[in-house]
């Protein structure tokens, strides 16, 4: 969008429509994307209102997307799923909702996998180092503590 150009309510409407339409967003994007148009708070009120009416805008399908998108494609845990799902402000109850999406025999399967996977690409000769670094890495995939430590004592 055009920097320099003003919209009206009904252009940045039709282009937050739009927006929203192309793939779930949350509400701290569309306040942003709202920011970068310059509407005044009134017609930002208007515009989500709007929105919100007409179920562009949905902050639980919204969750429930990020979730099941995070974890069956980025392949991320639930600690880093609830943080990021913290940082775009979405409310508890969303987020204990979402988190419904990830089946836990899954969960743990894609976990086995992912450390299985990594293992075979570490090459530490030192077998407390590289498994020092497999936990590492898993936990920074977001995986919680006791899965990472139960999984690579399996694989050890």
């Amino acid at each position: 969008m055009n920097p320099k150009k003003t919209y009206t309510v009904d252009e940045a409407t039709k282009a937050l429509e739009h927006f929203c339409a192309y793939q779930e967003r949350c509400h701290k994007e569309v306040e942003k994307k709202l920011y970068d148009l310059k509407m005044i708070p009134e017609a930002k009120e208007q515009i989500i209102l709007h929105l919100l009416q007409h179920n562009f805008l949905n902050e639980e399908r919204f969750a429930k997307a990020f979730v099941r998108g995070k974890f069956s494609i980025k392949k991320w845990g639930k600690i880093k799923i609830v943080n990021a799902l913290k940082f775009k402000n979405i409310s508890p109850y969303n987020i204990k909702s979402a988190l419904q999406e990830i089946n836990d025999e899954e969960y743990v399967n894609t976990l086995q996998k992912i450390a299985e996977k990594k293992l075979a690409l570490l090459k530490e000769p030192n077998v407390y180092k590289k498994k020092n670094k497999l936990i590492t890495f898993l936990m920074s995939k977001g995986f919680e503590t006791n899965l990472v430590y139960k999984v690579t004592n399996n694989l050890f």
